[in-house]
């Protein structure tokens, strides 16, 4: 049987965090595949508006929305009218040695937690009932290994991701079968999402993998769209992208 070249096709997905990395990247594979995307940024729209007008096909709009302000996802979801997938790739982080737990702040865990777990969390709240609607609704949550290594930015963004990998599997049973949930989990990735991380300590840490490279973008994109289409019987999965960083 030949390859739909256009699995998507008729589909509506939602992309927070899309206007960078691998919000980016996962809105172009998917609008690649006949999807909708509706590209929210946090707070640009305009750079949202840059990638929704660079993506193949056609009824691409933009937005921008706080993922940590429930009362504006609501607005979002009342204003996009449809969605079959939300992909949860928003997030935040700032570097703090492990060792330093007075640098490591009340109000900076908190503000991670917020965005990184509570966030994702009021995101599927909002788009829940159009997913619901949708018949195959999706949800997508980009997750880290730190979840799972403990080794990240900082404590607080581990915590933020284990919280995450662990809501994916109550939120997979409480949705199902109406909404898939699957958790996207990649290893350090070529973008500048972590502050002063620059180039050479990423590809140094890309050295250390067994695939002896970096994951892209486009690795974790290629993922989450799988999960769009080939994965149809999944959910509650958490799925690694790490060059076998795990082994």
């Amino acid at each position: 049987m030949p390859l739909n070249p256009a699995p998507l096709a008729g589909r509506h997905a939602v992309v927070l965090g899309g206007s960078s990395g691998i919000g980016a990247a996962s809105a172009r594979l998917l609008a690649q595949a006949g999807a909708a995307i509706a590209v929210v940024a946090s707070r640009d729209a305009q750079k949202a508006r840059g990638i929704a007008d660079s993506l193949e096909g056609s009824g691409h709009s933009f937005h921008a929305c706080a993922i940590e302000d429930s009362a504006a996802l609501a607005r979002l979801a009342a204003a996009v009218g449809r969605a079959d997938i939300l992909v949860n790739s928003a997030g935040f982080t700032q570097p703090v040695p492990h060792g330093d737990l007075d640098a490591l702040t009340d109000d900076l865990f908190d503000r991670v937690l917020q965005v990184n777990t509570r966030g994702a969390f009021a995101a599927v709240r909002a788009f829940a009932p159009l997913l619901r609607q949708s018949g195959a609704g999706l949800v997508v949550n980009i997750s880290s290994l730190a979840a799972t290594t403990g080794s990240g930015s900082s404590i607080a963004y581990c915590a933020s991701k284990a919280g995450m990998d662990v809501m994916g599997l109550s939120l997979a049973r409480a949705l199902a079968p109406a909404i898939r949930v699957l958790t996207v989990s990649p290893a350090t990735v070529d973008t500048d999402f972590v502050p002063g991380r620059d180039k050479a300590a990423r590809e140094k840490q890309g050295r250390a993998t067994p695939l002896g490279r970096l994951c892209t973008p486009e690795d974790v994109a290629a993922v989450v769209l799988a999960c769009a289409t080939t994965l149809a019987y999944s959910t509650g999965s958490v799925i690694q992208v790490d060059g076998g960083r795990h082994l």
